[in-house]
């Protein structure tokens, strides 16, 4: 993976770039066609898949498709496992796309408790509005599960790692469930399982493989990497493409081809070599986290005391088949010892390397405090918000920088 990720494909009818280096980058919002003919049948295989091999798909119009976009789908697809992707403006629009692909009014969703805030909120204030039912239940309780599917229940949606906490849920569990519920049901009302894969990256884990339908990125994230793009990716079989891709079409959430571009030639060669660094740091880091008595509780999948390490060690490998624990740390301070608020704030006005700001998987180290950012959605009552845990997402800095300055906060605010 780590020369694919280089190279893209070697060969793609979707556009003739031969004789460039690096992918070209189509800026245009409308395609010149032949005859009324070719218009025509443009719009009638819109929706397809479409084969790298064969001959060349007719470009009509920006939100429908186009050539740098559509080479970046192919890439995401193929390392993913999966047959077709589709890609988005955000992480959001691909969740919502991913969901509202198969959703309808009256239909049933079971998701994991805890998410991403955006994707809480579309859960509990929009989804009600649409007649859709979600129940929230966690997703490792197979009987649990079992007990929450009702007739009208479409689809199971899950995070792993889980936002911000880095809980793993067990996929082949699900699929072993999801198979069990399918045999009773037509096609058309299988039960699908959508998978959040931002945390772990197609290089850390690749969902499809272990028996999900459909696979959701932020590439804003890890895979962009440089904090510079924002867009999102849904990854899925051909059978669920053309409704994700009419979604798409529909809804207008298309991700631009200037940040495609800059993903692809940017973000996914980088990603292999980007990653192994970012991890080896988060080690390192955990560990020293995990030895200083000011931290009550730490999550890492990489540490020992990881309370999930067997099934990190079994899905959170590399296509070489290597653990591929992440960047991601999730730690608690004893507050009679050194107070959240107090330490992150400190970071925030005299740290060098680690930096106070949403978002994650970039080059540079950051710090936030997920309970009073990302996941304010969950409401002012609700334990999520209550909870001052610390997320840090490693970057590229030297971590004995990172461990410094961690340090000297820590002396800073320790009581």
């Amino acid at each position: 993976m780590r020369s694919q990720l280089v190279h893209g494909p070697g060969f793609t009818s979707r556009w003739d770039f031969s004789h460039h280096v690096v992918p070209p980058l189509s800026s245009s919002t409308t395609y010149r066609l032949d005859s009324v003919k070719r218009g025509a049948r443009g719009f009638s295989e819109f929706g397809e898949p479409i084969s790298d091999l064969g001959e060349a798909p007719v470009y009509i119009y920006d939100r429908l498709d186009e050539p740098t976009r559509s080479l970046l789908e192919s890439e995401l697809a193929s390392l993913e496992g999966g047959d077709d992707c589709a890609a988005f403006s955000s992480g959001m629009g691909a969740i919502s796309a991913a969901l509202g692909s198969f959703l309808c009014t009256g239909d049933h969703l079971i998701a994991h408790p805890l998410l991403y805030g955006c994707t809480h909120s579309l859960f509990t204030n929009w989804y009600p509005r649409l007649g859709i039912g979600v129940s929230r239940v966690d997703c490792n309780d197979r009987a649990a599960v079992r007990e929450a599917v009702k007739p009208e229940t479409r689809g199971i949606y899950i995070e792993t790692p889980v936002n911000p906490t880095l809980e793993l849920i067990d996929i082949e569990a699900l699929r072993e469930l999801a198979d069990e519920i399918n045999k009773d049901r037509p096609e058309e009302r299988k039960l699908l399982i959508v998978v959040d894969n931002t945390f772990a990256t197609p290089y850390g884990q690749r969902p499809l493989l272990l028996g999900a339908d459909m696979v959701c990125h932020s590439l804003t994230k890890n895979l962009g990497g440089f904090g510079t793009e924002i867009g999102g990716a849904v990854i899925c079989r051909d059978e669920e493409f053309r409704s994700l891709l009419m979604f798409r079409k529909d809804f207008g959430a298309s991700l631009a081809s200037k940040s495609a571009w800059a993903i692809q030639v940017y973000g996914l060669p980088t990603l292999a070599v980007r990653l192994e660094r970012q991890q080896k740091s988060a080690k390192k880091v955990a560990k020293w986290l995990e030895e200083q008595d000011v931290v009550s509780r730490i999550h890492y999948p990489g540490l020992e005391s990881f309370p999930q390490k067997e099934l990190a060690k079994k899905q959170m490998r590399n296509p070489d088949g290597y653990f591929m624990p992440g960047s991601m740390i999730y730690f608690h301070l004893d507050e009679k010892k050194a107070p959240p608020i107090r330490f992150v704030n400190y970071l925030a006005k005299n740290a060098y390397c680690i930096t106070l700001a949403v978002s994650l998987g970039h080059v540079k180290t950051l710090i936030e405090m997920p309970g009073a950012m990302t996941h304010s959605a969950y409401g002012p009552d609700d334990p999520t918000t209550q909870d001052l845990g610390i997320r840090l997402s490693l970057g590229l800095e030297e971590p004995d920088d990172i461990i410094e300055e961690l340090q000297a906060a820590f002396e800073a605010v320790s009581r």
